[in-house]
């Protein structure tokens, strides 16, 4: 991944044709970037990828801080395949489930998961299923549609 820095100061959007050198993160599964320590980075071409009436919204990223502060809803992975990619908001990223929160270092299991941080009225939008998630003694905890609507709760429609 790139720093805070980076993406102030080259104002990087999905599309932007980019060089430099990294190193593979070690284990994907656990890391949302596919590369680290990114250096000589450089901004060879501008995405030719336009939108004069969005979603997609595929102008400059925000910072991380923006995102964690948006709230995030679950995106059905079929949607942001065919729709979300190019979007700014939509995001694919890797999750760890702790299978026993009474024992942390014990079994642990990683998925993907699909999430949207983007307006709560995008046309675009359809929810995944509710997630389902492995607990100790063979409980399931089922991430029910109220998640979705705590985390996202104080932002307008259009926000």
């Amino acid at each position: 991944g790139i720093g805070k820095a980076a993406q102030e100061k080259h104002q990087f959007r999905i599309g932007d044709a980019i060089s430099g050198a990294c190193s593979p993160v070690a284990d994907e599964r656990l890391e949302p970037v596919e590369f680290y320590k990114v250096s000589q980075l450089k901004k060879i071409a501008e995405s030719s990828t336009t939108s004069t009436e969005p979603p997609p919204w595929v102008d400059v990223c925000p910072d991380l801080e923006t995102y964690r502060r948006r709230g995030h809803r679950r995106l059905s992975a079929r949607t942001y395949t065919t729709k979300c990619t190019t979007c700014k908001w939509g995001c694919r990223m890797p999750v760890e489930i702790i299978i026993d929160h009474w024992n942390p270092r014990g079994k642990k299991k990683y998925r993907f998961e699909t999430f949207c941080y983007g307006p709560l009225n995008c046309r675009l939008y359809k929810a995944g299923p509710n997630r389902k998630v492995e607990g100790r003694i063979g409980m399931v905890y089922t991430e029910e549609d109220w998640v979705d609507e705590q985390m996202t709760s104080h932002r307008e429609p259009e926000e």
